[in-house]
């Protein structure tokens, strides 16, 4: 007889179906698990033997096979336990043979028997409500999956002997509720920042347009400060946003005791990261940085110092808004709508643009075109704004704090926001879709300029030498610019402000 249980194989945040069959047949005493297992699942008969022994079970004098269908997929992680050896209980009579029936099942087994957290419950739950199943997995991970579903049928056991006993009736279990991160104190403010108030300007504008960002300046001009008060002003994860991210953090093992938070995702690797931390990768194609920064903001500061192939490696996904990781026997689809805010300084010794510096070992010009080499044509051409920032002097920072702050930019920025929303939900496009996620095909109807913007965005495109691509991002810059203004017509002060932040990508683009 067979005994077969559900679970579920990762792809990306895809979970497939993966029946676990067990099979328990007299001959030589021997535990084979077969199905294309990699050595955590190959190691999972060593833990789920020692586990039933301290349930108190001792596993039969025979023969037990063990087949992960289907068996061409590969299998991978240790959540593979739970399902092992509630089969193989269920095989020796341990527990009713009915009881799994309906039921997803994941989990890792510690050798004490009590059953440990496992990465991506939150997929497997969905999944599992999807195919009209219910779901079996660890109690640190029960909250994680009560998002999935308000009717999905939940076990969150803390060990084997509590799920057996609750099987045969003598204890019950009661579903595990939704849980909500607490938010570690308030953001940085941007009242804190004296000074810089066309840099705080187009961090609105940025805000407001989910637009790529360049901040070129000199050390000490408060470009990180700037970028890490992003946050403070960008809107809340909506309920859809919300379980994409989440969905991303829990295959990546990030939801910490399953607890959500509708806070966008902000990261910021060092510029020494390798390329597949930041596109994903690795033996188990794990998702990367610009994943993890799906519907939120990824800082890369130091820009020029990050290896050339990593920032083009970037470039296809700031497009499609996803990125395919293949491997000789893995394939992985992860999101990755993110939000590039990129700084630099000017040359490596970072003091090209004061007035009255000369560098040593060359002059500036070179000094400052050589170290802007190191970025791309093609990767300074997907960034939709630049902004020179000056560096502060004593005056600036003597300062009163301003008046306005994070909350008041943040009110703006959702209003922009919801303007945007109506717009392209209007037109059939999911809900959260910002100007910079606009499709070019619908740029025409939601982006055309009135006569003297026309004119003027008809000379400056041939002055520039705009490429498609970049005569798309002014409009959908300007769009933004006009939303924020509470207008619907884009007008020629719009795109005139638009295209200044445009000049400075070209030109650089062009010396590249």
């Amino acid at each position: 007889m067979v005994t077969r249980v559900a679970t579920v194989a990762f792809e990306g945040i895809e979970a497939r179906a993966v029946d676990v069959q067990v099979q328990v047949t007299p001959g030589g005493v021997a535990f084979i698990l077969v199905g294309l297992p990699d050595k955590a699942v190959g190691e999972s008969k060593e833990r789920v033997r020692a586990a039933l022994i301290a349930s108190g079970l001792a596993l039969p004098a025979k023969r037990i096979t063990v087949n992960l269908a289907p068996a061409d997929l590969p299998k991978e992680g240790s959540h593979y336990d739970l399902p092992i050896a509630l089969g193989v209980m269920a095989a020796i009579g341990a527990i009713p043979v009915d009881a799994l029936a309906g039921y997803t099942v994941l989990g890792e087994l510690a050798l004490d028997g009590s059953i440990t957290p496992v990465a991506g419950v939150l997929p497997a739950a969905i999944a599992a409500y999807a195919r009209g199943q219910g779901l079996i997995c660890p109690a640190a991970s029960g909250p994680e999956a009560a998002w999935a579903a308000r009717d999905l049928d939940i076990l969150a056991p803390r060990s084997l002997i509590q799920l057996a006993n609750h099987f045969k009736g003598t204890q019950v279990m009661a579903r595990p509720q939704p849980a909500v991160a607490r938010q570690s104190g308030l953001l940085p403010d941007l009242r804190e920042i004296k000074g810089q108030e066309s840099a705080k300007r187009v961090l609105e504008i940025a805000a407001a347009g989910g637009h790529n960002l360049l901040m070129n300046g000199p050390p000490g001009a408060g470009k990180s400060m700037l970028a890490s008060r992003l946050p403070s002003i960008l809107p809340p994860l909506d309920p859809r946003e919300l379980l994409e991210v989440s969905m991303v953090l829990s295959v990546a093992g990030h939801l910490a005791d399953g607890e959500l938070t509708d806070r966008r995702p902000f990261r910021a690797p060092h510029h020494s990261a390798s390329m597949a931390a930041l596109v994903g990768g690795g033996l188990q194609a794990k998702p990367g940085e610009i994943s993890l920064a799906h519907h939120g903001v990824l800082f890369l500061d130091e820009l020029p110092e990050f290896q050339a192939q990593a920032l083009d490696a970037l470039r296809q996904p700031m497009e499609t808004g996803e990125v395919l990781i293949s491997r000789a026997n893995h394939r992985a689809l992860y999101p990755a709508k993110f939000q590039l805010i990129a700084a630099m300084n000017p040359c490596r010794c970072g003091k090209a643009t004061e007035p009255g510096y000369a560098c040593r070992t060359r002059p500036n010009e070179r000094c400052m075109a050589g170290y802007q080499a190191k970025i791309s044509g093609p990767m300074l051409d997907r960034i939709d704004i630049t902004i020179e920032v000056p560096a502060l002097t004593a005056a600036d920072l003597i300062l009163p704090a301003a008046a306005e702050g994070s909350a008041e930019v943040a009110a703006r920025v959702a209003a922009a926001r919801a303007r945007q929303s109506v717009r392209y939900a209007a037109l059939g496009l999911p809900g959260g879709t910002t100007n910079a996620r606009c499709p070019a095909a619908l740029l025409d109807d939601v982006a055309r300029p009135d006569a003297s913007g026309l004119a003027l965005l008809r000379s400056a495109a041939d002055a520039m030498r705009l490429t498609a691509r970049g005569y798309h991002r002014v409009l959908k810059v300007a769009r933004t610019l006009a939303d924020l203004d509470g207008e619907e017509q884009l007008g020629r002060i719009h795109l005139a402000e638009a295209l200044s932040y445009r000049s400075r990508i070209d030109q650089a683009a062009q010396a590249a």
